[in-house]
């Protein structure tokens, strides 16, 4: 059956990298939701909590409980807290979600400061504090996300100062304020906020515009393929769905126990080209796919972004389509 590997010295590596640049380990929350990006949250959080990290983002109430025995702080991004706990604390996405908190919750107040995406608005920010008060909930810290730190323009520096002078009219109100993502982390010359939110670097396939250099980050998960069977087939015949690939030459094609159903985007499809040089034949099948080997088994990538540019995407898209079933082994 088709596997997932997880690096751990790898992880180890992007971390120890991520703590230069924060400063300390401590400053680190480690985002995993949605599986951990794909990588599987237990095995990922675990490996964490090894490293010392104790602060950790995620999605939903699940994700959260299921991790709670690890990490002291917990921010849960888009859910309603249905019990108040003293390590899970609540993102505050709009003035309309403070109401529905249950009494003695502990949340965080997101502000809109130019993604326009999630978030309360600036004008609104006294209005939803008091409204927070007013339903007895405890305000730990206001945070902000920028919605491009990855690229060279000027929008994360107006959005940064956006959130400097929240953050200078709110200053003596005791709350924390965090607003760097991955890439926010990498932009930064030093990081001066309470804590940041760090995923894809953490994972190794941050991508950033060539001008700001390399990060030296390694990526953690590999996908593996077996083989199902291997056929020698002659020059003209066609492969798969449709008939989409001739060959040129006869030549020797294996069937590997990995398709579009198990997360391999079928938008690779007679592009993508493995990292020993193994093309992919035909469409992409629901359960498998046909490269240009013999081998038992079939490293499918090492690195997201290499897929991700063969399919047209990102390598976000790439790892959280990566089945929950598939076998996740920690090397």
């Amino acid at each position: 059956m088709a596997y997932i590997t997880l690096n751990s010295e790898a992880f180890f590596h992007n971390l120890d990298i991520i703590s230069r640049k924060t400063g300390s380990k401590d400053m680190i929350a480690l985002v995993l939701k949605d599986n951990a990006y794909g990588h599987g949250l237990l095995q990922m959080a675990t490996l964490a909590n090894r490293y010392g990290i104790t602060k950790a983002v995620v999605r939903c109430d699940i994700e959260a409980k299921m991790i709670e025995h690890l990490f002291s702080y917990i921010l849960v991004l888009d859910d309603i807290a249905q019990e108040s706990s003293e390590s899970i604390v609540y993102a505050i996405n709009s003035l309309e979600q403070i109401k529905k908190f249950p009494k003695g919750s502990n949340v965080e107040l997101k502000v809109d400061t130019g993604m326009h995406r999630n978030g309360i608005d600036e004008s609104d920010i006294d209005e939803a504090l008091e409204l927070i008060e007013r339903y007895s909930l405890t305000c730990k810290a206001i945070f902000t996300h920028f919605r491009s730190a990855d690229t060279l323009s000027s929008e994360l520096f107006w959005q940064r100062k956006n959130f400097e002078n929240i953050k200078l009219r709110y200053k003596n109100r005791g709350f924390n304020f965090h607003s760097n993502n991955s890439a926010g982390v990498f932009r930064n010359l030093t990081c001066k906020e309470d804590m940041v939110r760090v995923g894809i670097a953490a994972y190794g396939c941050l991508e950033l515009d060539e001008v700001f250099g390399e990060t030296e980050l390694k990526p953690v998960l590999s996908l593996w393929a077996e083989r199902q069977g291997t056929k020698l087939l002659k020059a003209s015949q066609r492969v798969g769905y449709n008939a989409t690939y001739k060959l040129t030459q006869d030549k020797y094609i294996s069937t590997y126990d990995l398709g579009y159903a198990d997360g391999l985007l079928r938008t690779a499809s007679n592009r993508y080209i493995t990292p020993q040089g193994h093309r992919v034949i035909g469409r992409i099948s629901m359960d498998n796919t046909s490269f240009t080997c013999k081998d038992e088994k079939l490293l499918i990538f090492d690195n997201a972004n290499t897929y991700a540019k063969a399919s047209d995407t990102i390598g976000y898209e790439v790892l959280v389509r990566l089945a929950g079933y598939l076998e996740r082994k920690v090397i």
